[in-house]
């Protein structure tokens, strides 16, 4: 056996297949033809001398040597990567990569400040995933970015959290409705309003029925849609209310399309924050874009909300 003759490109392969526990899953991913891929395996496993998966029925398994081998590549992926890094950190921060996940109601905001910052820093390279809380949830645990742009920060993960902006969330309804108008209304009088709430788990949901099972209710969950475009255009329609980031909808207040009912407790104040793994280490460029976040953070939740109120009054 001498793993001199093991190439990085049989160790990544290897180790695409470990994760992915198929062949023909990671051809895929690495954009390999399958025939291609199992022979870069076959030689590897007769480099080190022993074979590296068992099949037992359809599904493949590490054997010892397999998993001995698969922990090596995660040390050496780990080890390239951080070379990457320090490599560009000595270039500046003017090269490098950046993976941001950031929740879909953070896409209003976010996205903005990136612009400025890949105008202001045109030589990193920057990859850009939108998803709801359990997604982002899902690629934290697997370190698959720098940054993670959230609301609520996982108590049961062990991460570094910062509070980034405020988001405030206020409850819309369709203009014609009756309690428009109004004001310190009481969380009492909703009891029976129709709600068109997000999926089970999100953030904003969480927070709305906890605020509402304070005061002894329970919401009337009429629709549950997984957008908030699409339950901005419920609510427009008459189908019940909702309660909605406000900096997801400025425009539509604005333009009369929706109406901010004035409820005694909102606006009800949730904070995004900066979430990675704790000890991970973090790259020139993701520490240059989170210095960015901050010195250009969104407007505070109290002129948000003054905005509002003005874009209201004079519509």
């Amino acid at each position: 056996m001498n793993l001199k003759h093991a190439t990085l490109h049989q160790l990544r392969i290897f180790l695409a297949v470990a994760r992915h526990g198929s062949f023909a899953r990671a051809a895929e991913a690495l954009h390999l033809s399958p025939p291609t891929l199992s022979l870069q395996v076959k030689q590897l496993s007769e480099t080190v001398g022993q074979p590296l998966f068992e099949q037992l029925g359809k599904k493949i398994y590490l054997t010892s040597a397999g998993k001995t081998l698969a922990e090596a590549c995660e040390d050496i992926e780990a080890r390239m990567q951080r070379l990457g890094e320090d490599l560009a950190a000595l270039q500046g921060v003017e090269r490098g990569s950046l993976k941001l996940a950031i929740l879909t109601t953070v896409k209003y905001a976010v996205p903005k400040l990136l612009g400025g910052f890949c105008a202001a820093h045109p030589g990193i390279d920057v990859a850009m995933v939108v998803g709801n809380r359990e997604k982002l949830l899902q690629r934290l645990n697997d370190n698959e970015d720098d940054l993670i742009i959230m609301g609520q920060p996982p108590e049961q993960m062990d991460v570094v959290s910062e509070p980034f902006a405020d988001n405030p969330l206020v409850l819309v309804a369709p203009p014609g409705h009756p309690l428009v108008g109004q004001s310190g209304i009481a969380p009492g009088r909703l009891r029976g309003e129709p709600f068109i709430l997000r999926e089970p788990g999100s953030g904003t949901r969480l927070t709305t029925e906890k605020f509402f099972s304070a005061h002894g209710m329970t919401l009337k969950n009429r629709l549950e849609v997984g957008s908030n475009e699409a339950i901005k255009q419920t609510v427009a329609g008459g189908l019940g209310l909702a309660v909605l980031s406000i900096h997801t909808v400025t425009a539509e207040l604005a333009l009369g399309e929706l109406v901010q009912i004035d409820v005694q407790g909102f606006p009800l104040i949730r904070r995004w924050h900066v979430v990675y793994p704790r000890g991970k280490r973090l790259s020139a460029a993701a520490l240059a874009f989170k210095d960015w976040m901050f010195a250009h953070r969104p407007e505070t939740a109290l002129a948000a909300q003054a905005n509002l109120q003005s874009a209201t009054t004079s519509g």
